[in-house]
């Protein structure tokens, strides 16, 4: 699955979107580090009913969406229902796709590369922050209440943009910061838990280094860490002491998660590609397309040309 990048998405805005959208080229929008804009949903979606459906892809900027309607968001191998309000959070390493159910959409969504936060000295690494961890909880549900009050941080976004301020570009990393926050503070509780002890780094680098070799984008793209004693060599510690340690942070064993997570991938290159059963199996590391199907079985309780569909 490609990923798709900053120049094909104002290629897509500029051609199907109105001209009312303020969708510049990168490069006439912004000549500092990184990059960032803000749009209008209620704009875009003035020609969305002469365009096809948003197609199910990685993009290689973060995105971070408010929505007023009634809509479906579906990423990984989940899919959410939007019935009013929510905040979305989107990471590179995710493919997802937002499909509005008619066309009273309100809000709007904000784009930007991991290099627009660096110079916001204090901040930590985006993909260190809980509302873009992969497996957690991207589309919030908000209150009306809850939906101005982000409302009004867009808003401030969208006037600082169209603006003439030297500064603009720190008030706006000021902005984002302040919204991340706030996504933050309206997640469960357990996922902005910190990691106070050794055992919860070892699972917190376990889990980083399992999520790095994924999504898979080609057929010819393999995992290179298989089993709990791959990773527990590439983060020199013994099997048994990462097996332990995993069971007291996840309450599941290394190789109980390990599965998950490829059962998880299988799930999504079935529904989202084109590969052939035996290339998925080949790509996740399989002997032959029979474990393959017996291990998807024992994870979903169906085979995988079944679940497909």
């Amino acid at each position: 699955m490609d990923l798709n990048s900053l120049e094909a998405f104002y290629t897509k805005i500029q051609t199907e979107g109105s001209p009312e959208s303020g969708a510049v080229s990168p490069a006439e929008l912004q000549r500092e580090i990184g990059h960032f804009n803000v749009f209008n949903v209620a704009v875009l979606m003035n020609r969305r009913h002469e365009r096809p459906p948003m197609t199910f892809d990685r993009r290689s900027f973060y995105k971070i969406s408010l929505i007023q309607g009634r809509s479906r968001i579906e990423y990984a191998d989940q899919s959410v229902e939007v019935e009013a309000h929510a905040l979305w959070f989107v990471t590179s390493r995710v493919p997802y796709r937002w499909l509005p159910h008619d066309q009273d959409q309100r809000g709007y969504f904000c784009i930007f590369t991991e290099e627009f936060l660096l110079p916001a000295r204090g901040s930590a690494p985006v993909e260190e922050l809980p509302v873009f961890q992969p497996g957690g909880c991207p589309v919030l549900p908000l209150t009306p209440a809850e939906y101005a009050t982000l409302e009004a941080i867009f808003r401030k976004m969208e006037l600082e943009m169209a603006s003439g301020y030297a500064y603009k570009y720190d008030l706006l990393r000021a902005y984002l910061l302040e919204l991340i926050h706030a996504g933050q503070k309206l997640q469960p509780v357990p996922a902005l838990a910190p990691a106070h002890n050794a055992s919860a780094r070892v699972a917190a680098q376990f889990t980083d280094l399992l999520e790095r070799q994924f999504p898979l984008a080609t057929p010819q793209q393999q995992l290179h860490l298989r089993t709990a004693k791959d990773y527990a060599d590439a983060l020199a510690v013994h099997v048994n002491h990462l097996n332990r340690v995993l069971k007291e942070t996840t309450g599941h064993t290394t190789t109980a998660l390990i599965s998950s997570r490829v059962a998880q991938e299988a799930k999504m290159l079935l529904k989202q590609t084109t590969w052939t059963v035996s290339e998925i199996a080949d790509a996740l590391g399989f002997a032959d397309v029979a474990h393959f199907c017996n291990f998807f079985k024992r994870q979903t309780g169906l085979v995988p040309g079944a679940f497909r569909g």
